[in-house]
């Protein structure tokens, strides 16, 4: 279990009542949990993946603590500008 974030920009107020339904919002747009396993942070990233398509203009940013990946952590995106983190010589860096 580890903390997960997820920051949204221009969602509906489906996927918005559905974040807040299953995280902590602490502060519009940005929710938070701080002990969710990771199968319940696939089912949440699996059903705004599904519902995605729907929205307009909208971006959605999940984050979570992972030791595998470069700086402990992990992260998924959907929408625009789509972002993927990266390790270059020791350094993390947002590749775009």
């Amino acid at each position: 279990m580890s903390m997960t974030v997820v920051v949204t920009r221009n969602v509906s107020d489906r996927v918005r009542g559905f974040l807040a339904s299953s995280m902590l919002e602490l502060a519009p747009g940005v929710y938070s949990a701080p002990r969710i396993t990771p199968a319940v942070r696939d089912r949440i990233w699996r059903v705004v993946s599904d519902w995605f398509p729907n929205e307009k203009d909208a971006s959605i940013v999940m984050l979570w603590a992972d030791s595998a990946m470069p700086g402990g952590q992990a992260t998924a995106t959907l929408g625009l500008p789509p972002i993927k983190l990266v390790e270059i010589d020791g350094m993390l860096a947002t590749l775009r």
